[in-house]
C-alpha cells in the first residue's frame, strides 16, 4: 500500500466506530445464521438438549427484550459516567489526549459488545410468532442472546476495571510513550537498514525557471506523505519536488506547499494528506509533545505534581535510548542517483528540543526536576555514540543549569545542580 492508503487506514482504524460497526454486522449475521439453523431443526431435537432454551414465544420475546432494552441502557450509562471521569482526568493530563480513550480497543470493544447484542436480540426477537397458525419460537437463537447477555456481562466487569486504570496518570504517560516508541521504530531506520554511506547532493539553491509553486487548496495539519509516489511522479517529469512543509505543519489555504514542474502540480496536492489534527503516524514530534504536555500541567501552579513530570522524564530519556543507533528520516531520496525529492525533516536537535525546552522552562523552580533532567540527558548521553547529538544533549545540560541556578536560591542545591550538570560534560565532553 502506498504511503497516502497507510495514513487512511490509520485515520479508520483508530476511528472509536470502526470495530462497534463490524461487531454489530456481525451479530446480524449470526443473527440470521442461527434463525435459518432454528428453522430447519425440530423441537424434538431441541428438548434432547436442557441447556437449549425450551420455552413458548411469549417467554422469548419477553427474555429478548429483556437483554435489548438491559445492554442498550448499561451501554448509554457507562459511556456517559466514563465521558464525565475523563473530562475531569483531561484538566489534569490534557485534551488530546482523550483521543487515546477513542483509539482503545477494549473501549471499542466493550461498546461494541453492547451494539452487537442489541441489535442481534432485535433482530431475533422480529422472528418470533406465537398463536396456533403457524407458531414459531427461535430456541437456538435466545439461547445465543442469553450467552450474549452474560457475554455483556462480563465484558461490563472487565471494562469498569479497565477504565478506572485508564484515567491513572502513570497509565496514560505509558500509553503515550509506547505510541512515541512505535512512532520512532517505524520512521527511523536501524544502522543495519541504513544504506551506504555516499555524499548525498545538495538541494540546488534555486529551481529551474518552468519551476512554479504547489498551494493548498484546503487548510489542516499534513498529516502524511506518499514519498513513492512522489517519487514516481518526479521520475516521470524528470524533476526534482521540493517540499516546504513537513508532516505536522498546520497548511493554510492558498500556501505554497511544494515546488515543482507545472505538469505535476495536481499529483503532488494528491500526495500530501491533510485532515483535521496531527497525528504520529509521520510526525515524531507529535508524539512526544503529548508527553511533554503531560509534564507541562503537572508543573503548572495549580496542579503542583513534580512526580509525574520526572516520569515523563523517564520516559522521554528511554525514547532517546531508542534513537541511538538510528537514522533519523531523509531530507533527501534519490532516484538512480539523481535527486528527485527533497522534504523538510527534524533532526535530533529538533527533536531533544521537543522533549526538553517546555519542561525546562516550566521547571525551573523545581530541583527535583531539573535534577532529574540532568540525570536523564546523563543516561541517554551514555548510549549515544555520535558526538553531534551528544552536543545537542550538552547543549540542554547547559540551559537546565543556567535555568535551575536563575531560580535556585538553597546551597545545597546549587551544588547538586552543579554536579549533575559535570556528570554530563563527562560523558559529553566540553562544549
Amino acid at each position: 500500500m502506498t504511503g497516502r492508503v497507510v495514513a487512511l487506514w490509520g485515520n479508520l482504524r483508530d476511528s472509536f466506530w470502526l470495530l462497534p460497526a463490524v461487531m454489530a454486522a456481525l451479530a446480524l449475521l449470526l443473527a440470521e445464521g442461527a434463525v435459518n439453523v432454528d428453522e430447519r431443526v425440530s423441537l424434538d431435537t431441541v428438548r434432547q438438549f436442557p441447556w437449549i432454551y425450551g420455552g413458548s414465544a411469549d417467554g422469548a420475546r419477553s427474555m429478548l427484550g429483556a437483554i435489548a432494552g438491559s445492554v442498550i441502557g448499561v451501554a448509554g450509562t457507562t459511556f456517559s459516567i466514563t465521558i464525565a471521569a475523563l473530562s475531569l482526568a483531561s484538566s489534569q493530563m490534557g485534551p488530546r489526549l482523550l483521543e487515546h480513550f477513542t483509539r482503545d480497543r477494549a473501549n471499542q470493544l466493550t461498546l461494541g459488545t453492547f451494539i452487537a447484542t442489541f441489535a442481534y436480540c432485535l433482530l431475533v426477537l422480529r422472528t418470533v410468532r406465537g398463536g396456533e397458525e403457524s407458531p414459531f419460537v427461535p430456541h437456538l437463537a435466545v439461547t445465543l442472546g442469553l450467552g450474549l447477555a452474560l457475554v455483556s456481562l462480563a465484558v461490563l466487569i472487565y471494562f469498569i476495571a479497565h477504565i478506572a486504570t485508564g484515567i491513572n496518570v502513570g497509565h496514560v504517560i505509558r500509553l503515550v510513550s509506547g505510541e512515541l516508541t512505535r512512532a520512532i521504530e517505524a520512521q527511523f531506520s536501524s544502522q543495519a537498514e541504513r544504506p551506504s554511506p555516499g555524499a548525498a547532493p545538495a538541494l540546488p539553491q534555486a529551481q529551474p525557471q518552468d519551476a512554479e509553486e504547489v498551494r493548498a487548496k484546503d487548510s489542516g495539519y499534513l498529516q502524511a506523505l506518499d514519498v513513492d509516489a512522489l517519487l514516481r511522479l518526479a521520475r516521470k517529469h524528470d524533476a526534482v519536488i521540493r517540499l516546504t512543509v513537513r508532516p505536522g505543519d498546520f497548511v493554510f489555504p492558498g500556501m505554497a506547499v511544494a515546488l515543482t514542474s507545472p505538469a505535476a502540480l495536481e499529483d503532488v496536492r494528491a500526495a500530501l494528506l491533510t485532515g483535521p489534527r496531527r497525528t504520529s503516524s509521520q510526525d515524531v514530534e507529535f508524539a512526544a509533545q503529548q508527553l511533554v504536555e503531560v509534564a507541562v500541567r503537572a508543573l503548572s501552579p495549580g496542579i503542583n505534581d513534580p512526580f509525574t513530570a520526572i516520569a515523563v522524564l523517564d520516559h522521554l530519556g528511554a525514547a532517546l535510548c531508542r534513537v541511538s543507533g538510528r537514522e533519523l528520516p531523509p531530507s533527501r531520496h534519490l532516484v538512480a542517483g539523481h535527486l528527485r525529492l527533497a522534504v523538510p525533516m527534524t533532526d535530533y536537535d529538533g527533536l531533544t528540543d521537543v522533549m526538553f525546552h517546555q519542561i525546562r522552562q516550566n521547571g525551573a523552580g523545581h530541583p527535583a526536576v531539573t535534577l532529574r533532567l540532568l540525570e536523564v540527558l546523563e543516561s541517554v548521553a551514555q548510549q549515544e555514540p555520535r558526538p553531534e547529538r551528544r552536543s545537542s544533549l550538552r547543549r540542554h545540560a547547559d540551559l537546565t543549569l543556567r535555568a535551575a541556578l536563575r531560580e535556585t536560591q538553597e546551597e545545597a542545591d546549587r551544588r547538586d545542580l552543579e554536579e549533575r550538570h559535570r556528570r554530563v560534560l563527562e560523558v559529553t565532553g566540553p562544549g
